[in-house]
């Protein structure tokens, strides 16, 4: 119960971030206090041969398993990735927020890279990378759009004569906000494609920008073949 109510309390400001996480935290310890309880529960059951004793403990063990596990993923997931949280394909010249940046206004994580930001981001993701289509902007920025679209990004501007294309994406269950800016620029006979996704609040983001971005640039490569 604990595990499934932190994410829809905080999205609805019942919970800050820092007691969302901490009622994932209790989560995890109920899930190892009920995985030792069933184990226990299922073993006299067994010795006295009582089946549905069994069953009981068994699927009380997997509840405590679940509530225990993804919690523990998430934690190891942070503390493998470097708290930061924008992430682009061009670390020289991250493509820019415009209609965006004025509904980030009130945001805790502003806009602004600091200078440790690329190295930090080279040494976590060396693979990301802007890609080359060897069609026309016009082709690319259609099916550019229309990736994000298919992927659930609400779309806050798409400019056609510019290249850019400006979205937020929702992700599940805690309804964290990330925003993401795609770049198109004439690129010999070809499109060269950035894109920069940038959480709004919250140190580090567990690798979730960067999953996002390789996510969206396969979807628009395998699309263009």
């Amino acid at each position: 119960m604990l595990l499934w109510a932190a994410g829809p309390l905080y999205e609805v400001g019942a919970l800050s971030l820092g007691s969302a996480f901490t009622v994932l935290r209790w989560a995890a310890y109920l899930g190892i206090a009920t995985m030792a309880v069933s184990l226990v529960t299922g073993g006299l059951a067994y010795r006295r041969g009582r089946r549905p004793g069994i069953w009981i403990a068994g699927v009380t063990f997997v509840a405590g398993i679940v509530a225990f596990g993804i919690p523990f993923q998430w934690q190891r997931s942070a503390r493998g990735t470097p708290p930061i949280h924008d992430i682009t394909t061009d670390l020289e010249n991250p493509p820019t927020f415009v209609a965006i940046a004025l509904l980030r206004a009130d945001a805790p994580n502003g806009l602004d890279r600091p200078p440790l930001l690329a190295d930090q981001q080279r040494k976590a993701y060396p693979d990301l990378a802007p890609v080359t289509l060897p069609t026309s902007p016009d082709q690319v920025f259609d099916r550019s759009l229309a990736v994000a679209q298919d992927m659930g990004w609400r779309i806050v501007t798409a400019d056609k004569a510019t290249g850019r294309i400006e979205a937020t994406d929702t992700t599940q269950w805690f309804g964290f906000e990330d925003d993401v800016v795609v770049r198109l620029t004439p690129w010999g006979s070809g499109t060269r494609v950035d894109v920069r996704s940038v959480s709004r609040v919250g140190a580090g983001d567990a690798g979730t920008n960067a999953r996002r971005i390789r996510g969206y640039l396969g979807q628009l490569v395998a699309g263009s073949q």
